[in-house]
């Protein structure tokens, strides 16, 4: 198969911490300013950290001498830790930026869906923004009038397609966008991890299209967190990390070096990590594993009594009312394996200051194996703190069953174990011949 993009030592630099200025004497007092050691007086950013030469401008590379090749009709996954660069290779891939340095091939016609409502005017109609993205994409009106109504099936939308876009929630902005960029025929398609907006549905929906895209003989670019649909979807992966291509490969075995790779990024402290999200105003400081004595545990055991303590802390001494936390327990790329949370027993909780918040398990009911702790924390709807990949759990096998032996990894499940009983029902005599079995 054909080469459709190349891309070349691909390089994008940003600068931090100034805007340009609209007029010329902008530049001429930003250059003054920068002379004497003073503070850019058009800064409106903040003042950032001071680089080697004591000035105020900071660099950093989003990407940093990037090469791959992507083959006709070959889908293509692009996975790493947010910040990695991954968006910023298909805003270059769109020619939405430039690169610094570099150089990219492309060989066909893009569709890209990167940013919620991306390519929609807010003010124009759903129809209207249909037939203005095709014609972006060099459709003519009347290949865009034979794939509208299919479009419009898929997006299911058809009951607001005459309101103005602006007035669509952003998972109904997704819908159309994404159905647009799958049905107007593009020789490559590009979506970034916007479809996590949609619903569960929707994005099965989303999957199933792309794979039929690709089945046609397009391209298609996926970057997401979702590892399953990723190594579903996609024949080969490449991870990024810091701007730098570490790694291309089949999609099983880079996905599972990524996880790796963040397994060991769970060791490092709490406070230290830069990859949570949230509002902030209360943080989770740690997560201690006690055994059935409450106390610490290296490693638990199955069927044991085990309680996770999430240790807090809220930057402020107000009382956070209706808190929701999350604790979930993931395995490799199959995320939610088990998940104690306090939605389920449909509580919630006040926090205030510094404390804990236990969940205790009676019995663990996970099989022997390394697994995943993240969390999860909002107040009042707001998420507070997230954090993938929060730290690591050790799980070894023990007597779950009450039998008095151990039973190794997948002899009674692979992940999850389950208290079960046999009991067989009273025999009947039949008197003649069985009467025969049909399939």
């Amino acid at each position: 198969m054909s080469v459709v993009i190349q891309v070349d030592r691909l390089s994008k630099q940003y600068r931090l911490g100034q805007i340009g200025g609209k007029r010329f004497v902008d530049d001429v007092n930003r250059w003054w300013a920068r002379a004497r050691g003073k503070e850019d007086p058009n800064t409106k950013i903040g003042i950032r950290p001071k680089s080697r030469n004591g000035s105020q401008d900071s660099r950093i590379w989003a990407l940093n001498d990037v090469s791959f090749e992507v083959k006709q009709g070959e889908v293509l996954g692009i996975i790493g830790r947010n910040g990695a660069g991954k968006s910023t290779v298909l805003k270059i891939l769109s020619r939405v930026t430039a690169p610094t340095a570099g150089e990219v091939r492309v060989r066909g016609r893009i569709a890209s869906l990167l940013e919620v409502g991306t390519g929609f005017h807010p003010d124009l109609t759903g129809r209207e923004n249909v037939y203005l993205n095709g014609a972006i994409l060099g459709m003519t009106k009347d290949e865009i009038r034979k794939k509208f109504d299919e479009i419009v099936a898929f997006s299911e939308v058809e009951q607001f397609i005459d309101t103005p876009v602006k007035r669509y929630s952003s998972g109904m902005r997704v819908r159309l966008a994404f159905a647009v960029a799958a049905h107007l025929e593009p020789e490559i398609m590009i979506v970034d991890e916007v479809l996590a907006v949609g619903d569960a549905g929707f994005q099965k929906k989303c999957i199933g299209k792309m794979k039929d895209v690709a089945g046609e003989g397009r391209t298609v670019l996926f970057v997401g967190h979702n590892m399953p649909a990723l190594e579903n979807l996609c024949q080969r992966v490449i991870l990024l990390e810091n701007g730098r291509m570490m790694a291309s490969g089949p999609s099983a075995e880079i996905i599972s070096q990524y996880l790796s790779r963040t397994m060991d990024l769970s060791k490092v402290a709490f406070a230290e990590r830069t990859d949570r999200k949230g509002a902030g105003e209360i943080r989770v400081t740690s997560i201690e594993t006690l055994d059935e004595e409450h106390q610490p545990a290296q490693y638990v055991v199955s069927g044991r009594p085990v309680t996770f303590r999430m240790r807090y802390a809220c930057n402020t001494s107000r009382i956070y009312a209706n808190c929701r936390i999350w604790l979930a327990v993931s395995k490799e790329n199959r995320p939610y394996i088990m998940m104690p949370t306090d939605v389920a027993t449909r509580r919630r909780l006040d926090l205030q200051g510094v404390g804990y918040v236990d969940f205790s398990i009676p019995e663990l009911p996970l099989s022997a194996g390394d697994y995943v702790l993240e969390f999860f924390v909002d107040s009042s709807g707001v998420a507070q703190d997230e954090l993938a990949a929060a730290r690591s759990l050790s799980v070894v096998d023990g007597d779950f069953y009450g039998s008095g032996r151990d039973y190794p990894v997948g002899w009674a499940g692979k992940y999850v174990l389950v208290k079960f009983g046999w009991e067989r029902g009273p025999e009947k005599h039949i008197v003649g011949s069985a009467p025969e079995l049909k399939a």
